[in-house]
């Protein structure tokens, strides 16, 4: 049984962002022309650095929310994606970083991590609805809409899914406290809410089909 999350802690999970919007990212360094630059090899330093830490979330959180405090490096440093889908940026038995592209409007089916999961937003929105298991099904507990600069925090026992409920792609970056492609975890049919074995070729497929519409609309 998940534990419920209350709207303190869905708030406060968030706020951590305004603390840090004064301090340099540990993500960005100068580029020639003195402008700010997402470096993705010093961001995965200071995240692994982080994930040694005794409270390994909370240090990865404030991590993430001073680099999404500088969306601008992050679009300079990654560029502006055009393609929908989760690219990997890095894996390991105790950590996984994702930069993750939601296509407009896309609807991601109910699952969980078994893992903590730490995500931060550096442009777009990403709705996360929260569930708790409800005997063999599941209800909906609460929801959190996290924008641009924002950071949102899911504990190990969570269950959510995710929306991107605007009309233009949303980039967020995902870190998750092990290693996200390996654990056998469990999704939920979005229509009946019933549980099933984790299928990542669904989540897969799920991402091409909403690419494939994003082009589309092009």
């Amino acid at each position: 049984m998940t534990s419920k999350l209350s709207r303190r802690t869905l708030l406060a999970s968030a706020a951590g962002i305004a603390a840090a919007g004064s301090q340099r990212s540990f993500a960005a360094s100068a580029t020639s022309a003195g402008s700010a630059r997402f470096d993705t090899d010093r961001f995965i330093e200071a995240v692994r650095a982080a994930n040694r830490e005794t409270d390994r979330q909370k240090a990865v959180h404030e991590v993430l929310a001073r680099t999404v405090s500088e969306p601008q490096a992050i679009l300079a440093g990654l560029g502006e994606r055009s393609e929908v889908g989760i690219h990997s940026l890095y894996r390991s038995p105790d950590l996984t970083i994702l930069n993750v592209i939601w296509a407009p409007m896309m609807v991601l089916f109910p699952h969980n991590h078994l893992m903590w999961a730490t995500i931060g937003i550096y442009t777009g929105r990403e709705d996360n609805i929260l569930w708790d298991r409800n005997g063999t099904l599941l209800q909906a507990s609460g929801a959190s809409a996290v924008t641009e600069r924002q950071c949102f925090d899911l504990p190990d026992t969570a269950i959510h899914s995710v929306v991107n409920p605007i009309p233009r792609l949303t980039g967020a970056i995902h870190i998750y406290g092990g290693d996200f492609f390996a654990a056998p975890r469990s999704q939920w049919d979005a229509e009946t809410l019933h549980e099933h074995p984790i299928d990542l070729q669904a989540a897969q497929r799920s991402f091409r089909e909403a690419n494939a519409r994003f082009k589309c609309s092009q």
